[in-house]
């Protein structure tokens, strides 16, 4: 049965038909050879389904996203419509030119300079040497590597690789692109950048599928959204309804800070190993409107880690961004982090209005692109307001100046 199927108004960029794709799971560790042969035996293996009879559609000129815990699926899927990847059962279809940002430096060679892989990927974008020599200037500017663009980019740090590939992918000005979480690597400014191209391929009438464990940005972007766990295909609709179906599965209702919910991954070379919420060295279970609040957060790194980042981001049940920082944004070095460390923020007055929401907590490295352990809606909480009368989802002080009116009371 075809999920999310259109009734034939719009014609169909990209169709799943009943994709199934599985990996062979090997229990022996060395797979060569001479091994298999000195062994006298096959390696013993068994088969791993990573997408399981996954069908839907995406009309031309939407924004699809695609969402799911880490390890659901989502990146084989992308691999399948980009072609890297085979089906083992099912098709599928993309119709027009195609442009794919699956991992950083995909198609780069180290050895060569960022000019020369330039043309080298655009090539395998399918852009003649003419094409790439009449978008290079532009594609060197988004990037912002002028001054390193003939350094070989196996020097480059993983934010410029995608800087690059991105800036590429962009300038192919495909018929249907797809992005694989990349978006969330770089600083803020590419970050901004990036969110406006795809913003003008949207207005440009341009398919994308979009992969990203951030919803804020899944629910600004796409209208539809599809939902996949353990390679299923659980839903498919609107991005508000699938996203507040996820986070309702992903995050139980509950505000005991030690109970592991959410959904997490990273390296594991640092862990997160509490996250809670106190006042005054309490406990607190429900935070009221425009109180001090505490975030404790204990962590331990397993091996020495320089200037590891520690971050926060809190977001409302249906995926809006509400409010994010860390401590490198906030000119905080932790040092050489070896084993265990807490770091403590501290709020002098919650400017949250009542309502639900969602605490994310991550460890990174110093230049944020490598995960050590991102807990996604680690802590659901709700919000009390007594002491604020604002509506919406923030307390902005303010305060009230009135003219030309009798017996006017001033405040804020």
């Amino acid at each position: 049965m075809r999920i999310g199927k259109t009734d034939g108004a719009m014609s169909e960029a990209v169709v799943v038909d009943e994709v199934w794709k599985n990996f062979r799971l090997y229990h022996e560790r060395n797979q060569s050879l001479k091994a298999s042969i000195l062994r006298g035996r096959r390696a013993r293996y068994e088969t791993f389904w990573a997408l399981k009879g996954v069908s839907f559609d995406v009309p031309e000129g939407t924004t699809f996203g695609v969402i799911g815990s880490n390890g659901s699926g989502k990146s084989t899927l992308l691999k399948c419509l980009a072609g890297i990847l085979v089906p083992d059962k099912g098709r599928v279809a993309v119709t027009g030119r195609l442009s794919a940002l699956l991992e950083l430096g995909a198609g780069f060679h180290p050895e060569l300079s960022g000019r020369e892989n330039v043309f080298l990927n655009g090539a395998i974008l399918g852009l003649s040497k003419k094409d790439i020599e009449a978008r290079f200037d532009d594609i060197v500017d988004f990037a912002g590597l002028e001054q390193f663009i003939d350094t070989p980019v196996k020097n480059y740090s993983s934010g410029m690789f995608v800087r690059l590939g991105f800036a590429v992918a962009a300038h192919v000005e495909p018929d249907v692109l797809l992005i694989d979480e990349v978006l969330s690597v770089g600083d803020e400014s590419f970050q901004r950048k990036s969110a406006e191209r795809i913003d003008q391929f949207r207005r440009d009438g341009r398919t994308i599928v979009f992969v990203s464990h951030g919803l804020g940005q899944v629910q600004h972007l796409c209208s539809t959204v599809a939902w996949i766990d353990k390679g299923d295909l659980k839903q498919v609709g609107p991005a508000a309804d699938v996203i507040a179906a996820y986070t309702g599965d992903a995050v139980p209702a509950t505000t005991d800070e030690s109970a592991e919910i959410g959904t997490r991954w990273g390296t594991g070379e640092a862990q997160i190993v509490n996250v809670a919420f106190t006042s005054d060295g309490e406990g607190v279970t429900s935070p009221t409107s425009l109180d001090p609040l505490d975030i404790d957060i204990s962590f331990t790194a397993h091996r020495p880690l320089q200037d590891l980042v520690v971050r926060l981001r809190v977001d409302t049940p249906d995926g809006q961004h509400v409010w994010g920082t860390n401590t490198r944004r906030c000119g905080v070095s932790l040092g050489l982090v070896d084993g265990a460390a807490s770091a403590k923020v501290s709020i002098p007055s919650l400017p949250l209005l009542e309502g639900s929401y969602l605490l994310s907590v991550g460890l990174t490295d110093h230049t944020e692109t490598i995960g050590f352990d991102q807990w996604d809606h680690r802590i659901r909480f709700d919000v009390r307001q007594y002491k604020a009368y604002d509506t919406g989802l923030v307390h902005v002080p303010v305060t009230w100046n009135i003219t030309g009116a009798r017996g006017v009371v001033q405040g804020g």
